[in-house]
Formats: structure tokens, sequence, C-alpha cells
């Protein structure tokens, strides 16, 4: 794909006029919904406009949801305090872009070293993880929902092979969330941008290294043109959690049935959009190899042992955070990570190994 189709100049934004109220033409809700995304850009971008068109439709045309990518309406950062004052009723983002909010809302999007996607949607869905979400976004005045999840996120594009851990010291890595932390324990220099954004980067040099999702959204922004060495595992985002934010007031204000169809498309599309990047990054993943000579390399085993120790630091140092919050998010997460991988080891992680051993995968 072209990747001049979807990119735009995000991060310059546009000025935002206020919203008092929804307008509202013969009962007929017309809210805006403002991305984190290039319009269109393979994974979230796409997800974000099936997002608005299931709202539309399960809403019975009553809620007519018009997407705004990065960038038209507020730059991408800026879309959570765009719905939290009124500017715009609902985002699509990932709760990775709020830790400057608050650590706490971290963990509801990946975790180094932590849940799978249908771990995720486990830990909020029956493990208590939604009434936590609810109580942290809705100091912010946003009703959060999960839509989405890239699964399994890979460990970057790096511009030069990795040896050893001696070779990141220093070394100017793109990533978010969590694994930025992590990342700066071991010696990374680690920065926050835009996918579009690291492309630049690593071109001009800016940028050593960086992680954005996995093959299918990554070979779309061009990155194999500029970097060859393609790492895994991702233990920084052993998933990504895509999410919804609508406003509170504007969605308390619902009749019940709207809400449930607002609730129900966010439910719904989980699982096709966690799919669909599966699917997809395993065909895009081919195309790099054969035809763009993207070089696939594991990490090596001093990298994961110290991104392990550094993770396990990042999680600890949230245990014991000021916020109260925060704490019992934490051990929520902690709780039922440990509960389901425990059964993990002997459900899919058994399946998959004894997979690996009869037919090679």
């Amino acid at each position: 794909m072209d990747r001049r189709k979807f990119l735009t100049t995000g991060a310059l934004g546009a000025a935002a006029a206020p919203l008092a109220t929804p307008a509202i033409a013969q009962d007929v809700q017309q809210w805006k919904m403002v991305t984190a995304w290039p319009k269109n850009l393979p994974g979230p971008g796409v997800a974000a406009q099936m997002l608005a068109d299931r709202i539309t439709t399960l809403s019975g045309g009553r809620i007519e949801v018009k997407l705004y990518a990065s960038g038209e309406i507020v730059p991408g950062p800026g879309v959570f305090d765009a719905v939290s004052e009124g500017t715009a009723e609902l985002y699509h983002a990932v709760p990775a872009y709020w830790g400057s909010k608050s650590k706490g809302i971290l963990l509801f999007g990946s975790q180094p070293f932590g849940l799978r996607a249908d771990e995720q949607f486990g830990w909020l869905y029956h493990g208590g993880g939604q009434a936590l979400y609810d109580e942290m976004y809705g100091r912010f005045g946003i009703k959060p929902f999960l839509c989405g999840n890239s699964g399994p996120q890979w460990g970057g594009w790096f511009r030069d092979e990795i040896t050893s851990v001696e070779d990141l010291k220093g070394m100017k890595f793109r990533t978010t969330g969590l694994a930025s932390e992590m990342a700066a324990k071991i010696g990374m220099a680690a920065q926050a941008m835009s996918g579009p954004a690291m492309f630049q980067a690593l071109q001009t040099g800016a940028l050593d290294a960086g992680e954005f999702i996995g093959p299918w959204t990554d070979s779309a922004l061009g990155y194999q043109q500029v970097a060859k060495n393609y790492y895994w595992p991702g233990v920084g985002e052993p998933s990504s959690a895509e999410e919804c934010g609508v406003n509170a007031e504007v969605f308390g204000n619902l009749p019940e049935d709207l809400k449930q169809a607002v609730s129900l498309a966010c439910e719904s599309l989980y699982n096709p959009v966690w799919t669909e990047y599966t699917t997809k990054h395993a065909a895009s993943l081919k195309k790099l190899v054969e035809e763009d000579g993207v070089q696939v390399r594991m990490f090596p085993q001093d990298v994961i042992d110290a991104m392990g120790a550094a993770a396990k630091e990042v999680i600890d140092e949230l245990r014991e955070d000021d916020d109260e919050l925060v704490r019992r998010i934490t051990e929520s997460f902690v709780a039922y990570r440990d509960s389901v991988g425990g059964y993990m080891s002997y459900a899919d992680n058994g399946q998959m190994n004894a997979r690996a051993q009869v037919m090679g995968y």
C-alpha cells in the first residue's frame, strides 16, 4: 500500500471548536470521532472506521458517527483531552498514549511481559478490570471501552544488527507506554512519536530503531525502506488493546438501548479486529522477507533477560505508586496475569509447543 495515501500532517493538528452538546436533528445525534491515526491506516485506522460505522448501524442510525483522522480537528495526542472537554463525543486510540494522565492507565492497554489479547479482554470482562478502567477514566469525564487488539507486537525495526544488550545502551528508540519505562531501565533513550513521524526519524537518523505495531501496519508506513533488521519477540507489548473513549456526560444522557448499542459495537469488534491483524500480519511478513529483503532476527537472550528484569521493576514501582487507585489496578492486573498465566502453561502454551514439535510452527 502506498504510504502517501493515508499519511497526514497530524502532528500539526487544527484548531478545535468546542461542542456544547451533540448536534441533534429529528432525534438523530451526530457524533464526532477523533482518532490518533491517519485515515485508513492499515490496522488502527481501518478499525476506527469500522467502529464508527458499527455504532451508526447498531444504533439504527440514531447516532451518526463521523470519523476525523489525526490532525483534522485535533492532533492525535490531543484526542483524549478533546473528548474529556467535550470538543468531540468519542475517540479511537490506545491507552499507551495517556501515561501523562496516570501510569495506571497504561495497564489497560499493554504491559511488558504481560497479557495476551484474549487475556486482556478476560481481565476486563471477567477479572474485575472494567470497574477499575471506568473508575480511572471517570476522573477525566470519559467512559472507556476496549474495541480491538493488535495481538503480539514486534520488537522493532533496527538500522543495525543487535548482538548483545550492550548494543542498546544510548540507542534512540521509539516506543510508548510502559515499554518506554522498560527500555529506559536498560539504557535506551526512549522517545514517543507517531507512526508516520517514526518513518521520518529513522530515515534521517534521528532514531536508531523503533517499534510501532506489526508487519501489516508497519509495512504500510514503509519502515522496511529505511531499516532492514526486524526483531522479535515484542516483549514490550505482548498485545496492545485499542480503545474507544466516550464523553461520560454524553454517554450518560443516552437512553439505555443506545448505551447498549455503543457498548456492543465496541465489544463485538474486539475479536474481528484482533484476528484481522493476525491474518494480515502473517501475509505481510512473508512479503517483507521475500520481496523487501527484510531480515527477521530474534533478540539475543541477554536482551530478553535484561528486558524481563526491567519489566519486573516497572510493575514493582506501580505496586508502590502514591496513587491508591494505581496500586489497586496493578494488584488486579498481577493477580489475573498470575492466575491465567499458570493455566496457559498447560492450555494454549502447551498446545502451541506441541504443534511446533510436530508441525514445525
